[in-house]
């Protein structure tokens, strides 16, 4: 045996027995331990723990990552990944002086292997069961390939679609995020993130990012304090109620501060305000860009502000490695500073387990992936995710009349864009594509016909032709168009919402044939429809739908399961409507219809196309038998909310009921509605429930302009509703 094996078994074995009694201990003693281990440390290795370096796309580690790792200078990588990979790393690691682990992280958005749909997609399954079920498959198959911390769920509030990273993200509503972000955090972590199949979670991106200037990615942000705190904050709040690892900050300056340098963000609000103890961790050399931003006037001074901000694991770039030692040395920043930045990384590791189990299970990875139940799951999580915008004379679901379809548009046949953007380690060969899907469903009974016709990336517009053929000679037209993968996304932000490439001329040419057409959209965002509703009877936004695309899209196509997802954002008529979102204030003129001095656009519409909440079914239902617990509720206390919700058509299908409210007046102006509760149902013909709901002092109060939460006296309105316009109206006082 040789002497560096001598040493391994050494080192592991006292890892072991620390780790035991770190497992067995109360977190007082696990505080103990991390302080006991800090006390160790030289600086180098301090800041070594600060540093996450980037492996190779693969997942392969660098030559220089080991030479890191056996020093002790290596706290995180990002992107290697595989349990060979993993484990060789990691053992160079507990290899040096006082063996602490790395912590293996990853890109696990919305799935691994298994690639469900993106997150938009399933925040308008508006079932918070679909997001946990994906974020825990996602978990399961990442901790399979040695994964241990995912860099999701982002939990940023999105309100203009030319954003790309909306898709990222569950929509416009502040309640909606909220309840999606505790899913998700849920998902990946359970109740112990070192429990087998679990990961750590990172909320990100804190804060403001979705709201950047003119939809454009990494823009600046200038948001009032009252609205951070009570559009903004909340969903990051929610993931740090359920418990999320650990915190990334955001590209963009809010308010005059980059928010990887901002103090208050970090130090104030996450750690003085919510008690978080996770650690924070910059996003993509966000700290060597607060040079750029011109915060910094060099990387010895981001360091600095960073540090001191409260950011504690540099991604990739090497401002900590680079310049911390000297500004202990100036005492620019102080051994407190940084001793508390190690604490904080080492006290997540420590609740991750890898000091109990450094490696990853030496089993192969390849059986926990891509397994029937996964599978399983990202088809269910798909097909809830649907929303039928618009169904005229009940084209859908396709009818036994029907014997000869054509599909037109390169997506239909797209195995990559099906997955959409940060699709973890999916793989173009495991997606089915919606052309085989509806295959498949059609059996020999229906002939199905391919015409590629345009797609989004087709400048050209040469097989539009071909298409048009196809069209003529089918009963049905199946048009699936749309953005590609990268189209949405990071730095995807678009000036436009349009159709791209030549997509807009197919839809024109098939249209002249006067066949009825389906048209499926996929999409991370909502695009400009402001023509094509009036030509085509069906439209229904897929999103990207993930490896199970083909048989969740003809689930529904042919009627073995209903639609019954709901818009979580605003589906605007046209990119001048930007933003445009549900829950806007009054104003002191209001849009009546006919007076001109009133806040409208004279040249177009002024509402959505589609309102937030929308979403049809192959059924119909109604709303009655609206009551509440009492008429006058005091401040501290919380009435409920009943309202019956019945299945009138002749399918099983589901309906999701929403909860608004409406305060009357206010010390602070506040939206003309607020989504405060939902729920999916799923209802057999002629079958009623009654779905009662809560509000409390959560649901009821805001944040004043003194930046206090305060509930209110006053006057409110309540809607039970299957959409933000519209539904029965109940009235109640909130009183001393």
């Amino acid at each position: 045996m040789g002497v560096s094996m001598k040493r391994f078994i050494a080192f592991s074995a006292s890892l072991l027995a620390l780790a035991a009694v770190c497992s067995a201990s109360p977190s007082s003693d696990m505080e103990k331990k991390v302080s006991a281990l800090l006390s160790k440390m030289t600086v180098e290795e301090k800041i070594g723990q600060l540093f996450q370096s980037d492996g190779e796309a693969n997942g392969n580690a660098r030559p220089e990552h080991f030479e890191l790792a056996r020093k002790g200078l290596l706290g995180s990588t990002l992107n290697v990944r595989g349990v060979k990979r993993v484990n060789e790393l990691q053992k160079a690691a507990l290899e040096s002086r006082l063996a602490i682990p790395i912590l293996f992280a990853f890109d696990v958005i919305h799935g691994y292997r298994t690639i469900f749909p993106v997150p938009l997609a399933e925040a308008a399954s508006w079932d918070p069961a679909v997001a946990e079920e994906g974020a825990s498959v996602a978990a399961s198959e990442a901790r399979a390939a040695g994964v241990r911390w995912t860099f999701a769920p982002m939990v940023d509030i999105a309100r203009d679609p030319r954003w790309g990273r909306m898709v990222e993200g569950s929509g416009e509503d502040t309640y909606l995020g909220s309840v999606f972000a505790a899913a998700r955090v849920r998902g990946f972590q359970g109740a112990d993130y070192s429990a087998p199949g679990k990961v750590a979670a990172c909320a990100k991106h804190f804060a403001g990012y979705g709201a950047a200037e003119g939809g454009r990615d990494y823009n600046t942000t200038d948001i009032s304090e009252q609205r951070l705190r009570n559009v903004y904050f909340p969903p990051f709040k929610a993931a740090v109620d359920a418990g999320v690892a650990t915190f990334m900050t955001a590209f963009n300056d809010l308010n005059g501060v980059p928010c990887t340098a901002n103090r208050w963000l970090f130090t104030d609000i996450l750690r003085g305000e919510w008690g978080f103890t996770g650690f924070v961790v910059s996003d993509y050399t966000a700290i060597e860009e607060l040079v750029k931003h011109r915060i910094a006037k060099d990387n010895y001074q981001a360091a600095a502000l960073a540090l001191k901000a409260g950011v504690d694991m540099e991604m990739v770039s090497k401002l900590y490695s680079g310049n911390i030692q000297q500004l202990l040395k100036d005492g620019n920043v102080s051994m407190k500073d940084l001793n508390a930045a190690v604490a904080n990384i080492l006290r997540v590791k420590f609740k991750s387990g890898i000091f109990d189990s450094p490696y990853a299970d030496p089993a192969p990875e390849g059986p926990a992936l891509l397994t029937a139940a996964n599978l399983a799951a990202a088809r269910r999580s798909a097909v809830k995710s649907f929303v039928l915008l618009k169904n005229e004379g009940d084209l859908l679901p396709l009818s036994g009349k029907v014997e000869r379809i054509a599909v037109i548009g390169s997506l239909a046949n797209d195995r990559t864009a099906a997955m959409g953007s940060w699709n973890g380690d999916g793989q173009a060969e495991d997606v089915v594509t919606i052309l085989d899907g509806i295959k498949a469903r059609a059996g020999d009974k229906i002939r199905v016909d391919y015409a590629k016709g345009s797609g989004p990336d087709d400048q050209e517009g040469e097989d539009i032709r071909a298409a048009v053929k196809a069209a003529k000679k089918a009963d049905i037209v199946i048009a699936v168009v749309g953005e590609g993968p990268l189209m949405s996304g990071e730095a995807a932000s678009r000036s436009s919402l349009s159709l791209p490439g030549k997509q807009s001329d197919l839809l024109a040419a098939v249209a002249e044939t006067e066949k009825p057409v389906i048209m499926l959209l996929m999409s991370g965002r909502p695009l400009d429809l402001s023509w094509t509703p009036y030509r085509f009877p069906a439209i229904m936004e897929i999103w990207f739908p993930g490896t199970m695309a083909g048989p969740a899209v003809a689930d529904v196509l042919f009627g073995d399961v209903s639609p019954g997802g709901k818009l979580p954002v605003t589906w605007v008529n046209n990119v001048g409507q930007v933003p445009l979102y549900y829950n806007a204030k009054s104003t002191g003129r209001p849009y009546s219809q006919g007076n001109k001095y009133t806040s409208h656009y004279f040249d177009g519409p002024n509402a959505p196309l589609y309102p937030f909440g929308h979403g049809l079914s192959y059924s119909t239902f109604s709303l009655s038998d609206l009551s509440l617990s009492t008429g006058a509720v005091r401040q501290r206390d919380s009435l409920s909310v009943s309202v019956r919700v019945t299945n009138t058509g002749a399918r099983e299908a589901d309906e999701v009921v929403q909860l608004y409210i409406g305060a009357r007046s206010s010390s602070v102006t506040r939206p003309v509605r607020e989504l405060k509760g939902f729920r999916r149902v799923t209802l057999k013909p002629g079958q009623g429930e009654d779905v009662q709901f809560s509000l409390g002092p959560a649901e009821l109060g805001l944040v004043r302009s003194d930046m206090k939460f305060a509930v209110e006296p006053g006057e409110f309105a309540v809607w039970a509703a299957t959409s933000s316009v519209g539904g029965l109206e109940g009235a109640f006082s909130v009183i001393r």
